[in-house]
């Protein structure tokens, strides 16, 4: 079984999304990054517009399209600072 990370979507108003996942994917103004468990500590900026998608253990995919922020990854986890988090419909994630 692949470890885990624990990943926590945060906008400015509010938690958007909080759990377990094996992967985040977010595209920073550097590029795309993609951050499994036991990936170094970083901070990266989110690239405008962006999009933040997290698989699941179960192999399920969640997307939100971001605005602004922040994306930190530490020895806890990862945690997606955005000023705004909108979902992506199942449509037009990947």
């Amino acid at each position: 079984m692949a470890q885990q990370l624990h990943v926590e979507l945060v906008a400015v108003e509010e938690k958007v999304w909080s759990g377990e996942a094996e992967m985040v994917v977010a595209r920073t103004t550097e590029g795309e990054l993609g951050v499994l468990a036991g990936h170094a500590p970083l901070l990266g900026q989110l690239a405008e517009p962006g999009q933040v998608r997290i698989k699941l253990p179960s192999g399920e995919q969640v997307a939100y399209e971001v605005a602004g922020g922040f994306l930190s990854v530490t020895r806890e986890g990862v945690t997606v600072l955005a000023e705004s988090a909108t979902p992506v419909s199942a449509a037009q994630g990947r």
